[in-house]
């Protein structure tokens, strides 16, 4: 065997063996099936911090509605024997429906030969990398849930309105503040008395630096609770009502040290993923580059905006 003839054999060998390593991250032409798309989902749940406490659709179509009915007046009249209420004495409900639209989003990631020949998890590197991607995703998309602005100079968050832009209908000013029990007590008193009833669904989430600065006024108090919200790592509370730390909330708004926080039944936030997430693959060949394509659809929507406070100005130190 000639000199060249066993270098292009080798060239050949090498190409098979990265081809092996990335086609195995893939089935059915490059495109997850049913069954893999679940747990790829199931991934980008699990590495999410917000994503666990809303509520995720897996959608059937680019389009899904979700429907609500609610009556929003009084139901019950006066009544009277053999008597039928009168037309303008009947309950309505509130039919409306929620459109859930799933925008396209892709990550691309490019694996040179090298990598994939002398890594050192070798076929345990395609668990790796799908762990990876499926955690810098969630990353990823939990910024657009949060932060997601039509408006936006950012491309990502301009694909959508994320939900500080899209709750707009019970707004407190907390009057660059940091956070404290009469942030928490004004944010109550705006949300509508008919989204009370159950106290025990609903939740404060606002920025890291924001709880922080909460905690710490907490445990300030020369009190057993203050010893443990010092010490411990357990959710702080207001009126028992859990305040969670959510990493991508936003900390450099207003004069650039400045946060919002949501007040809501956190499973009110409709997080719907078009359920045919795909991963592709192709080769540059001349490169030596092989490439690694995840793209998926997602939208989020309030499925009753008007259950929703946002608290502006709380600041963080």
């Amino acid at each position: 065997m000639t000199a060249e003839l066993a270098r292009v054999t080798d060239n050949r060998t090498f190409i098979q063996k990265a081809d092996l390593a990335l086609s195995e991250l893939t089935t059915g032409a490059g495109v997850l099936q049913t069954a893999q798309a679940q747990k790829f989902m199931r991934i980008l749940i699990e590495e999410a911090v917000l994503m666990p406490l809303v509520t995720v659709v897996p959608m059937r179509a680019q389009k899904q509605l979700i429907e609500k009915t609610r009556f929003t007046s009084q139901v019950l009249q006066p009544g009277q024997e053999a008597t039928a209420l009168l037309e303008s004495e009947r309950a309505k409900p509130d039919l409306t429906k929620v459109e859930l639209d799933a925008q396209l989003f892709k990550a691309e990631v490019r694996l040179n030969d090298e990598i994939l020949e002398d890594n050192i998890e070798r076929a345990e590197f395609r668990n790796t990398i799908m762990q990876t991607m499926g955690e810098a995703i969630a990353r990823d998309m939990e910024n657009v849930i949060i932060n997601g602005d039509t408006a936006s100079g950012v491309p990502l968050l301009a694909v959508l309105d994320g939900i500080l832009k899209q709750a707009s209908s019970n707004i407190v000013a907390a009057g660059q503040v940091p956070l404290n029990k009469t942030t928490f007590r004004d944010s109550m008193k705006a949300m509508p008395d008919e989204f009370l009833r159950d106290k025990g669904r609903m939740g404060f989430i606002t920025s890291i630096d924001a709880e922080t600065d909460y905690r710490d006024s907490v445990a300030d108090r020369q009190t057993l609770v203050g010893d443990a919200f010092l010490t411990g790592a357990a959710p702080i509370a207001w009126s028992g009502i859990p305040v969670r730390p959510i990493p991508l909330f936003p900390e450099t708004l207003g004069g650039g040290n400045e946060t919002n926080m949501l007040f809501t039944d956190l499973k009110n936030i409709q997080v719907g993923i078009w359920r045919k997430l795909k991963v592709e693959t192709d080769r540059l060949v001349r490169e030596g580059v092989l490439l690694i394509v995840a793209s998926l659809r997602m939208d989020v929507k309030f499925a009753e905006e008007t259950a929703v406070v946002k608290t502006t100005g709380i600041t963080v130190t």
